[in-house]
């Protein structure tokens, strides 16, 4: 046992890797930018894995770890006998196939759902393969997520955790396991999908010509990983019931573990956790960070000062974030972004600050319905961690006690602590979660702001609602 582990992290803009030990110290790291589209609809696979390897070999000359993991965003890469994709890989936004699913009868539709946690019908590896030219399908091997097809490129090795197999819409959450019957009714080979694994566990060992690209041990145990968001969540959660979890990027991905015997809240994703025979509910919102990005890449940064001097309600400006359709909780497909109220006076500042009001109101939406009572705190990470102006706002929009991590990078180190846990040098994830992310900054509301935000929140959601049904998608459900 080295006490260092490998852990990578891939996002739609960038992949970062790290040593890290297992006092939470990261000993030291390497970033990757990728050229992916901020919709995360397609990317190149071969060229994510070139970006992958580039990253591992950044790291070589450390002391040797003694396990990897990735975790990464959710997506499909179909791919042949040897490993090489048939097509563009699949984001989170992946359209492809979506109308195949919607057009399922009501009784194949309802189960599958069932079966796979899903509050309404979404893209992924089933609604991919439906749709597939009969010319392509025939060269397919396997359907992957991005994070499997690294995997398999690292170790030889085809196989999947159970979290990402839930983002296919083709396994049964509740017994982590393939939905065979459905697969059948729909006329899908099921050994098109690979075997699923619990995500710290090892599934394979870095090939030699992994081991001479990367500069890393041949041999070295590659544990199952995960999706970025649940991976992070994991880390933020533990085994504690008593907390919400944010993680904020591109899209703010929200959770809760669920007590023992508890139903689902109703417009919630089911996923196994991280942990075994545990269950999340939560899901991802759809852009939120993207979009305030977006807007800042319009309208040129602002100084946080600026921001935060900015008065609740920017003004009247109302910032409505959804470019590519909402998720958790409402699923509508055809939810686009709006400004409304602009007037000569508003600068970029009220732009912003609109823009970062409106993917908080999106963010407590998706939490006020896994936890309606509005009490329980709200473990937050990611890159808008960093900003204290970004936590008051948070505290105050979501009306509960924020615990901001100090540590906002929780992916990646989510990804340390599944190593760890696969290497068998620790295998507590609270203490995991205390050596990686320390003791979290606790914000607390401010009792007058968090009354002006509540009344602030019921307007935006009517006009979120009014521009909604503008487009028809009033009472949409992602397809």
């Amino acid at each position: 046992m080295s006490g260092v582990v490998v852990a990578v992290d891939v996002g739609t803009s960038a992949v970062r890797a790290a040593l890290v030990h297992a006092d939470g110290q990261v000993v030291t790291a390497n970033q990757i930018r990728r050229a992916s589209g901020i919709g995360g609809e397609t990317f190149d696979p071969e060229a994510l894995h070139k970006d992958v390897v580039a990253a591992l070999a950044g790291l070589a000359g450390g002391p040797r770890p003694s396990a990897l993991a990735i975790a990464a965003h959710i997506g499909t890469v179909a791919v042949d006998a040897v490993l090489r994709p048939v097509e563009a890989g699949g984001g989170w936004a992946d359209p492809r196939g979506t109308d195949r699913i919607a057009a399922l009868d009501e009784d194949t539709t309802r189960d599958l759902l069932r079966a796979s946690g899903r509050p309404a019908p979404t893209g992924g590896a089933l609604a991919y393969l439906l749709g597939l030219d009969p010319r392509v399908a025939e060269r397919v091997a396997a359907v992957l997520s991005p994070k499997d097809y690294l995997v398999a490129r690292l170790t030889g090795r085809v196989v999947t955790d159970t979290v990402d197999a839930a983002y296919t819409l083709a396994s049964d959450v509740h017994g982590r396991a393939w939905n065979t019957a459905t697969l059948a009714r729909v006329g899908l080979d099921p050994a098109l999908f690979p075997p699923q694994a619990e995500p710290a566990s090892v599934v394979g060992e870095l090939t030699r010509e992994a081991a001479e690209d990367t500069g890393l041990p041949e041999g070295l145990p590659v544990v199952a990983g995960g999706p970025d968001g649940s991976v992070g969540l994991g880390l933020l959660l533990g085994t504690r019931e008593d907390v919400l979890a944010d993680v904020a990027g591109t899209t703010d991905v929200v959770g809760r573990l669920l007590p023992a015997g508890s139903a689902t809240p109703p417009g919630a994703v089911l996923n196994p956790s991280v942990l075994p025979e545990r269950f999340v509910a939560g899901g991802a919102t759809g852009l939120t960070g993207g979009a305030v990005a977006r807007w800042r890449a319009l309208a040129g940064s602002v100084e946080d000062e600026r921001l935060a001097a900015v008065a609740p309600g920017a003004d009247g400006l109302v910032v409505l974030p959804a470019m590519t359709g909402a998720r958790f909780p409402l699923w509508r497909p055809g939810s686009r972004g709006a400004l409304l109220g602009q007037r000569p006076e508003h600068d970029a500042a009220h732009l912003l600050r609109a823009a970062q009001e409106a993917a908080t109101y999106t963010v407590r939406e998706g939490l006020d319905l896994l936890d309606p009572s509005g009490r329980l705190p709200v473990a937050f990470a990611g890159g808008s961690a960093r900003s204290p102006h970004v936590a008051r706002l948070r505290a105050d929009v979501l009306g509960r006690p924020l615990l901001v991590s100090r540590e906002p990078d929780v992916t990646l180190l989510g990804a340390a602590s599944l190593a760890f846990i696969g290497s068998g040098e620790v295998t507590d994830p609270d203490v995991l979660r205390t050596r990686l992310v320390g003791a979290p900054r606790e914000v607390e509301p401010d009792p007058a702001r968090a009354a002006r935000y509540a009344a602030l929140y019921a307007e935006w959601l009517r006009a979120r609602d009014a521009v909604d049904g503008l487009s028809g998608d009033g009472a949409g459900r992602m397809s």
